[in-house]
């Protein structure tokens, strides 16, 4: 059996990064509201891409400060959600997807299917359309231009496990099958650690 190569690490992005592209929405547009809202959702449940398309908007529940995501397998999970998300896709809710809704041919159509985040068109928004917004706002923000919406994903975990979160919870939040999944994110850790120590540490500059 040949040996295993070293286990590549996810990328991640700073806050500093995640700020550069929430700036980058327009709110003033209904599309930009949209995908504010579709960038908060991602940076505070650490969703896939393919979980968020497939969120209604009864999935959310704002009294409880939830969603409920369907994950591989149709397995279902609940996430919490912080108070500056919520407050977008309320925003979200009451602004912009009644306009986008209204685009639905006849008034008809996937539009109203209860599907959250919708298109120009009024229909529910594919994983490929979300993620071609996500590109949009990267290359908007003049961030590295590889970063995917995985990368959220990995940041949220990350951010986690840094905090002190136990990795079963932090599995259960990300809906992987097995704990050796979530295990990358305490590699990770260390390393954003390392990478803090080397640039304050005046011996290691």
């Amino acid at each position: 059996a040949t040996p295993k190569g070293p286990r590549r690490l996810p990328k991640t992005m700073s806050d500093e990064d995640v700020q550069k592209l929430l700036v980058t929405c327009d709110t003033t547009e209904p599309t930009g509201i949209r995908d504010r809202a579709f960038l908060e959702l991602l940076y505070a449940s650490g969703a896939r891409i393919s979980e968020v398309s497939r969120l209604d908007v009864s999935s959310v529940d704002f009294g409880r400060c939830q969603a409920m995501l369907f994950g591989k397998g149709s397995k279902e999970r609940i996430v919490p959600l912080y108070e500056v998300a919520l407050e977008w896709v309320r925003r979200y809710l009451d602004e912009a997807r009644p306009e986008l809704a209204s685009k639905a041919k006849g008034g008809e159509g996937e539009g109203l299917d209860g599907a959250l985040f919708l298109s120009t068109r009024g229909r529910r928004m594919s994983a490929a359309a979300l993620r071609t917004v996500f590109e949009t706002h990267v290359r908007l923000a003049r961030i590295d231009p590889t970063l995917t919406p995985h990368a959220m994903r990995h940041t949220y975990a990350t951010e986690l496990v840094s905090g002190g979160a136990d990795l079963r919870s932090v599995q259960e939040l990300l809906g992987h099958e097995s704990l050796s999944t979530t295990q990358v994110y305490t590699h990770l850790s260390v390393e954003r650690l390392k990478d803090a120590a080397r640039q304050a540490h005046p011996r290691a500059r």
